[in-house]
């Protein structure tokens, strides 16, 4: 006989915990997914296996068998190794880890595989490698051939030739019998990785993992990775829980992208589960970036990642030309318009030599927000609390994180007065103004209004690498890792938006967001042109991106991250408190947060930040309260014990449901 401790699928702070069961099957691993009765009525229920015992308690009574086990869904111990993991690392629940080891959808009925569409497969560019490639791989290539663990971050220019580095080394663990996963930061990306692999390694051996699969085809490459059929898995952050065996090498492209740290439950980071992965088995790490992140950049210095550098572009093109335009002086001109002179007459150029042009806007909508000029009433979702976004296309204002929408009021609602009026810039505006400029040009847009079907954003991007687009107007989804070869100039039509977030990040995004967008000019054979707008010209991270000098803005950063005791200098750490009840959730955020510092020492008491109403108050009926704390290394396990310890006791006290608390480890939003 043996005796199980289980985690059944419950999705309940109440029985997140281990059950024990007896089984009589043999052959019954860690991991594996059996069925069982549960409650008292004995509704039968998927649970999953954590560890496996020949021996029991003598104190237990009374156990419970498992009815059954599924012969086609499991986990293994490493799977289920890292879900133990994720559960004190993100204050996650039991199962809403496991989950994320699972396949989405079923078996076709049909039995026929379902497999995903190449939109459009390149030729396979093997091309002789440069000195710094060369000196790259003979880095990475010895952990791969030895099977041990290494992290390495590629610190490489725009256009320096990381893809193929990352093909190579693909190449070599393969030849080593071993899998590979690759990570990239948007869905958008994944078909241009994904072409380039298949073209490359051929299409049986690559299997793709993302949310824009349909159910049916995302189980059905589930289970050609499982099964060995495919060594290659491509996708965005969730690819990372692919169920690959003996994983030799797991890439991260664009490393410092935000988009690798989950914001719903399970809150996980991408790149520190790939690290984790990779320890298990002995793999090797390659993260990316022409921008590294400073927790990145920081862990070199501190030599827990190995840095290789590539200082030149591949075809040797020099870095495009950068100016700064200040859009004060625009302003002093007479010029109101979101182009400034100088942006217009380099698009002109730039059109009239066969050359085309990328706008970047990192803010997708028509206007930012609709406010009376009388009274200062500003148009707000009604749930969420925040501004909302006109869409002119659509003619209403949309919430953009809940997704509510109104047509805006004729007159004020607030002073009944008509000066009602569309402030601020969105990407929709960005384009119709170009296409008012430039008539001859065909203008497109990328951003998440113009690529909500399937399929739409991959066939925008391949009409533009034809050259059937002469202007692609986007958000952040246009400044990475695109390559196109045709780009002349690059316009950053506002600079500021990203430094006005309220986020200890801003600066940084900002100075990444500028660079990978200069990033995509001149990556032909010609010397392209980038153009920065900007009303704080004189900013450090506009200065840097500009002159594209990583190591100034690094040093700058990093002294003011120090000072205010923010990551990589530890965890930052978002605890937010919830109610129906407002008073409640007030006191209950007020009462945890003298916890915290009942609990630290002198100098970490000063690190507990809060409560505040957070920047979303009430959102699904619930009002939230924030509370940060600054953990340092020294901290982080003691941190760990409390908190979960707190959460625990409030799943089981008579507060259970009155009240809620959820953990966000290093946030990316502070809504």
């Amino acid at each position: 006989m043996l005796y199980l401790d289980l985690i059944v699928d419950n999705n309940t702070d109440r029985t997140d915990s281990f059950y024990t069961y007896a089984c009589a099957f043999e052959d019954v691993a860690v991991g594996a997914r059996v069925f069982a009765p549960f409650t008292a009525g004995n509704r039968e229920k998927a649970a999953f296996v954590a560890a496996v015992k020949d021996t029991l308690d003598e104190r237990i009574k009374g156990l419970k068998h498992i009815s059954r086990v599924d012969g086609e869904i499991a986990l293994d111990a490493r799977a289920m190794e890292i879900c133990l993991w994720m559960k004190k690392r993100y204050y996650c629940r039991y199962i809403e880890a496991v989950r994320c080891f699972l396949p989405a959808g079923s078996p076709s009925k049909r039995g026929k595989r379902r497999t995903p569409a190449i939109e459009e497969l390149p030729e396979d560019r093997r091309v002789s490698l440069t000195a710094e490639q060369t000196a790259a791989l003979a880095r990475i290539f010895p952990w791969i051939d030895e099977g041990r663990h290494r992290t390495f971050l590629i610190h490489g220019v725009t256009g320096s030739g990381k893809t193929e580095i990352y093909l190579r080394a693909a190449e070599r663990t393969l030849e080593r019998g071993r899998s590979v996963i690759v990570l990239v930061p948007e869905i958008s990306l994944t078909p241009q990785t994904i072409g380039r692999f298949v073209a490359r390694f051929g299409r049986e051996r690559v299997a793709a993992l993302h949310s824009k699969l349909s159910a049916g085809e995302r189980y059905d490459e589930w289970m050609r990775i499982k099964g060995g059929d495919a060594r290659i898995v491509i996708g965005a952050r969730s690819a990372v829980f692919a169920p690959a065996g003996d994983i030799g090498l797991i890439v991260v492209d664009e490393e410092h992208e935000g988009t690798y740290k989950s914001d719903m439950s399970p809150k996980y980071d991408a790149i520190e589960v790939a690290i984790k992965r990779a320890r298990q088995t002995g793999a090797a790490v390659l993260l990316g970036s022409a921008t590294p992140s400073l927790v990145s950049s920081y862990r070199v210095e501190k030599r827990l990642y190995e840095k290789l550098t590539l200082r030149e572009r591949y075809n040797r093109t020099p870095l495009p030309f950068v100016r700064i335009v200040d859009m004060r002086d625009e302003l002093k001109n007479g010029n109101k318009t979101i182009f400034s002179l100088e942006l217009y007459r380099a698009a002109e150029e730039t059109l009239a030599a066969g050359k085309q042009v990328i706008l970047f806007l990192n803010r997708r909508g028509y206007s930012t927000f609709v406010s009376c000029r009388s009274c200062g009433y500003v148009m707000q979702c009604a749930d969420c609390g925040i501004a909302m976004t006109y869409h002119k296309a659509e003619d209403e204002a949309q919430c953009h994180l809940c997704g509510a929408h109104r047509v805006p009021p004729p007159v004020c609602p607030d002073c009944g007065g008509r000066y009602l009026r569309f402030f601020g810039a969105g990407t929709e505006k960005v384009e119709e103004t170009a296409r008012a400029l430039f008539p001859s040009a065909r203008v497109e847009r990328l951003d998440l209004d113009t690529a909500k079907r399937k399929g739409e954003a991959a066939a925008l991007l391949a009409r533009f690498r034809r050259g059937k687009t002469q202007i692609l107007v986007g958000t952040q989804l246009v400044a990475k890792g695109l390559d196109f070869g045709n780009v002349g100039l690059v316009g950053i039509v506002s600079a500021d938006v990203s430094l006005n977030i309220p986020d200890f990040r801003s600066a940084e995004r900002s100075f990444q967001l500028i660079t990978q967008a200069a990033g995509r000019a001149g990556r032909g054979d010609e010397t392209g042109r980038v153009i920065i707008q900007s009303y704080k010209p004189d900013h450090y991270a506009i200065l840097a991106a500009a002159e594209n000098d990583y190591a100034g803005f690094y040093g700058t950063e990093l002294l003011l991250r120090k000072a205010m005791d923010y990551p990589p200098f530890g965890d930052l750490v978002q605890i937010a408190v919830s109610s129906r009840d407002e008073a409640l959730a007030a006191a209950a955020a007020e009462e945890l947060a003298d916890s915290l510092r009942a609990r630290a020492d002198a100098a970490s008491r000063k690190c507990v930040l809060g409560p505040a109403r957070a920047r979303i108050y009430k959102a699904d009926e619930l009002f939230r309260r924030l509370i940060y704390a600054k953990v340092p290394p020294r901290d982080r396990e003691a941190f760990e014990l409390f908190l979960s310890a707190r959460k625990r006791a409030l799943a089981m006290s008579k507060s259970s449901g009155k009240y809620s608390i959820s953990v966000d480890v290093n946030p990316y939003s502070y809504m």
